[in-house]
């Protein structure tokens, strides 16, 4: 016969002596906020996977937060080895350090893994810049000439080979369908974008909105 546990009901509810919900009980009579074995889990899992993500951070970012020489040395000698368990021993830790760093620090790092993940102005005006174009030059038969004004080093014989391919991809099968978009539709916006993203490459760079307001201005 098994021993019979220690504890006591609540509400119908039987709890064992010793168990998180026991703790959790006795903390609530006693009228403190000490974090239970759970709470403590799960913060040291987090911070945990924060380090895990800081060694993904751009090394601008990693400078601007002035962690701690060992820290930082940690995270150094984690991207320079490639041996697993030297690695494994490295995180755990990485992960120690995280637990003994400042609130308002750990915020910070939070802070610049969004920054790291957020598109800048300059990226996202691009972006918009890009998709104008390629959709000019598609549906537009004086776009290119305007576009190799503006950038002068494009392989003009490729662009007009992929304009040709992306117009003819366009075309739906059957009449009411939505157009396709293929390879050429992909490549186009991958050529357009270089060029706006390294427009040095270019004799005379100009601004990412350059004829598109005024089509007619290079023509």
């Amino acid at each position: 016969m098994s021993k019979l546990k220690k504890g006591y009901f609540v509400k119908g509810k039987f709890v064992a002596e010793g168990s998180e919900l026991d703790l959790e009980l006795k903390r609530e009579l006693k009228g403190t906020d000490e974090k239970s074995r759970t709470d403590l889990k799960r913060e040291s899992t987090e911070l945990q996977k924060l380090g895990e993500d800081l060694l993904t951070l751009r090394a601008e970012l990693l400078t601007r937060l002035e962690l701690p020489d060992k820290l930082l040395e940690a995270i150094a000698e984690y991207k320079r080895i490639t041996n697993f368990e030297g690695r494994r021993r490295l995180m755990q830790f990485i992960g120690k350090r995280m637990r003994q760093l400042e609130p308002q620090t750990l915020e910070a790092i939070r802070v610049a893994l969004v920054e790291q993940h957020t598109p800048s102005a300059l990226e996202t005006q691009t972006l918009h810049a890009t998709e104008q174009w390629r959709d000019r030059l598609i549906t537009d038969d004086d776009a290119v000439g305007q576009w190799v004004n503006i950038c002068p080093t494009t392989d003009v014989q490729q662009l007009r080979a992929l304009v040709r391919q992306a117009r003819k991809d366009a075309k739906p099968e059957k009449p009411g369908l939505a157009p396709r978009h293929g390879r050429a539709y992909r490549d186009i916006f991958q050529i357009v974008r270089e060029h706006l993203m390294h427009p040095d490459s270019d004799a005379n760079p100009t601004p990412l909105d350059a004829g598109l307001h005024n089509p007619g201005a290079d023509a």
